[in-house]
């Protein structure tokens, strides 16, 4: 089966974005994870699982189309989008979903660093099959009772944890699947996501979440908080991981370019992923190259080799 097939020795590090609620900030999540790693020099795939909506393909597809408009290079991932089965069968769909799949995950083998995929918010055997791959899992969750119900249920009163809900099911199950193949067992870290500026944890829903981490196995940590900037992106494929006072010129600098820019910083360097030291050395090499291009010619040295 898939599982076995895919975690050979040379199948890069899987991450996978996941979580069943919508509206957690998966995709934003994605991207900037995306463009973070490659900015390090990280050889990156990325697979959307989400063909309806589609938003980290739409997003990568607006990156390419402003590169070209700018004439500027901008990092960009080798991209794959994983459609549904179009059959009456669901037992055909299946077969073909984990079939493309499968496929995605073999050409990156031996040539990539990490394999990046976004799910979809709802159940699907696709879904659980990334899941299962993950070597690390990212689930952004906002801060509201609402979204912890995807992950237990708490008692009304005090608020503690009374029983695991469906989408912590659903990991917990991946994770034994995985570790029962390889011996793995996938990085689970939960993220406090789209965070209001003006805003601090409550101690009643940290001591939930915190009572939750011990329960299910998973690291707690914080992630992006609600600005316009990172919806403003969009359009244009760009992140806060960009110098976008070159790639936007003309446009005013927003204040809180740099504090996003450290909101990503930390959620990366929070995931301990294995960033090795040959991708930063291509980081290096690349930034030297574009430092080098606004450089004026040598004129003297030009004369000098024309010299007789």
């Amino acid at each position: 089966m898939l599982s076995t097939a895919v975690k050979s020795a040379g199948v890069p590090h899987v991450i996978v974005i996941g979580n069943e609620k919508g509206g957690s900030g998966k995709s934003t999540i994605a991207m900037h994870m995306a463009v973070a790693l490659m900015k390090t020099g990280q050889r990156l795939a990325t697979i959307d699982l989400d063909d309806r909506q589609r938003t980290l393909t739409h997003y990568i597809e607006n990156r390419r189309a402003w590169a070209h408009r700018c004439d500027f290079s901008l990092e960009l991932p080798t991209h794959f989008v994983i459609n549904r089965g179009g059959s009456n069968q669901s037992d055909d769909n299946e077969a073909a979903e984990v079939d493309d799949l499968e496929r995605a995950i073999a050409a990156t083998e031996h040539s990539h660093d990490f394999v990046l995929i976004d799910t979809p918010p709802q159940d699907s055997y696709l879904m659980r099959l990334a899941h299962s791959i993950a070597d690390t899992l990212v689930t952004p969750l906002n801060l509201s009772f609402i979204d912890i119900d995807v992950l237990a249920k708490l008692d009304p009163v005090n608020f503690a944890v009374t029983g695991v809900s469906h989408y912590a099911e659903l990991v917990r199950e991946m994770r034994r699947h995985r570790r029962s193949i390889d011996g793995a067992l996938s990085d689970w870290v939960v993220v406090c996501n789209r965070l209001s500026p003006d805003s601090a944890m409550s101690p009643v829903f940290s001591n939930s979440l915190q009572e939750l981490a011990l329960a299910l196995g998973f690291r707690l940590t914080t992630g992006f908080h609600e600005r316009q900037l990172y919806r403003d992106l969009f359009p244009r494929g760009l992140s806060v991981m960009d110098e976008l006072c070159h790639i936007m010129p003309g446009t005013d600098p927003d204040p809180s370019h740099s504090i996003a820019r450290c909101e990503v910083e930390h959620l990366l360097h929070i995931l301990k992923l294995p960033i090795d030291e040959r991708g930063r050395r291509r980081a290096a090499a690349r930034r030297e190259w574009f430092s080098k291009q606004d450089e004026a010619l040598a004129t003297g040295d030009i004369l000098a080799d024309l010299a007789p």
